[in-house]
């Protein structure tokens, strides 16, 4: 185990494509020590370690893990088992692929539209233009949320997952108070649902019961504020490293041109290869070990999904992008009890946007000059600047 990562010495580029740095912690620190001022604890990036703090809740709780402005567990992230599961009996039906299936027409359409805004331009941020506006409105429209509101509800998770300061007790602050004016606009929410009830998840949250227990409003606000941030973010991280791919990679783009049909497969292989959501957090509940290394209870343990799905020692081919891989069992969306609870919406989303825009933009590359920049932890690339003929 060592403390720090000597960048100065590896030449890695930590706001470039991230596969050369998991490498290098793999081979140099699979189990690291960190001491830093965002966390003190352990981080794992071998596939194995990763998926034994993942599938063993009771040694590795999530309660308590994320800091993210809340003023309590958020509902079902920070809720272990035996209770977790009562939540996702609740909660799994309402993101059912049957249920998906229902908004794949519309969202269909919405693409569209946005496609439709910028195509004779010959150019746009994908970032701003189609990214960031397409998971935001049709999450907004499932759960009852103002669509019109929604440059206000980015601005809200932007200051929670990407606070606009450095200083990490001012970030920290910047957090917390973003975290009062999200629980505020549900809390309106909730009254207004109260008041005049309609088909979305809020009302339907409302009238909801857990192993005969009325859900009370203070678990509706914990649901709905874990929502309002995934629901608003990762979609969008994982369009822009995937189009942030495709547009370096002429073949592969061809491919999914030519063959609509192998646009399931591309898009689960580019997950695994940018892996968006490239870590999460979990909590030592006892001492243990991982590689043989110790872990004390209490410790905060970062489990490195984008090294896991890149790992050589599980992995055929690690480091080629295959669209053709048979087995192609990622980890993009976690593993264990706490899977992403929206994997098929999200999975939705992904590949109706990637077929039309390679129906309508069937030639696209970055613009000269620019280099896609990716935030660190949430992978998004804001500058995402394309350009075709039209």
């Amino acid at each position: 185990m060592t403390d720090e990562m000597p960048e100065t010495e590896t030449g890695l580029d930590l706001a470039g494509p991230p596969q050369e740095m998991y490498k290098f912690l793999r081979d140099h620190m699979p189990v690291m020590a960190v001491e830093h001022e965002m966390m003190t604890g352990t981080s794992v990036a071998l596939h194995d370690d990763v998926m034994t703090v993942l599938q063993n809740p009771d040694v590795f709780s999530s309660l308590g893990a994320a800091e993210i402005g809340q003023v309590r567990p958020l509902i079902p992230l920070e809720i272990d088992p035996p209770e977790h599961s009562k939540f996702r009996k609740l909660l799994d039906p309402l993101f059912a692929p049957r249920r998906v299936a229902l908004l794949e027409e519309s969202t269909r359409a919405l693409v569209n539209d946005l496609i439709d805004a910028v195509i004779a331009d010959g150019g746009c941020n994908f970032h701003s233009s189609i990214a960031e506006p397409l998971p935001s409105q049709v999450f907004l429209t499932m759960f009852g949320l103002p669509v019109e509101r929604t440059a206000e509800f980015i601005e809200l998770k932007d200051g929670i997952i990407r606070p606009p300061v450095d200083n990490f007790d001012d970030a920290t602050a910047f957090r917390n108070e973003t975290g009062r004016k999200i629980y505020a606009v549900l809390q309106e929410a909730i009254d207004e649902k109260k008041a005049n009830p309609t088909d979305d998840f809020i009302s339907q949250f409302l009238e909801a019961e857990v192993e005969g227990h009325r859900l009370t409003e203070d678990d509706v606000l914990d649901i709905g504020y874990l929502f309002f941030l995934a629901g608003l973010d990762t979609v969008t991280a994982s369009l822009d490293c995937m189009l942030a791919y495709l547009a370096q990679n002429p073949a592969e783009q061809q491919r999914l041109v030519d063959r609509p049909e192998d646009v399931p497969a591309a898009m689960e292989e580019l997950l695994r290869w940018e892996t968006p959501v490239a870590g999460v957090i979990r909590v030592a509940t006892k001492d243990t070990e991982l590689s043989g290394c110790p872990i004390h209870a209490g410790d905060k343990v970062s489990v490195n999904l984008g090294s896991a799905n890149t790992d050589e020692r599980f992995w055929t081919d690690a480091d080629t992008v295959d669209f053709d891989r048979e087995i192609n069992k990622h980890i993009a969306f976690g593993g264990g009890v706490h899977r992403c609870l929206g994997s098929h919406l999200a999975r939705m989303e992904l590949r109706v946007c990637l077929e039309e825009w390679h129906k309508r933009v069937p030639s696209y590359e970055l613009k000269p000059g620019t280099t896609p920049e990716y935030t660190m932890g949430l992978r998004s690339v804001d500058n995402l600047e394309l350009v075709w003929r039209t």
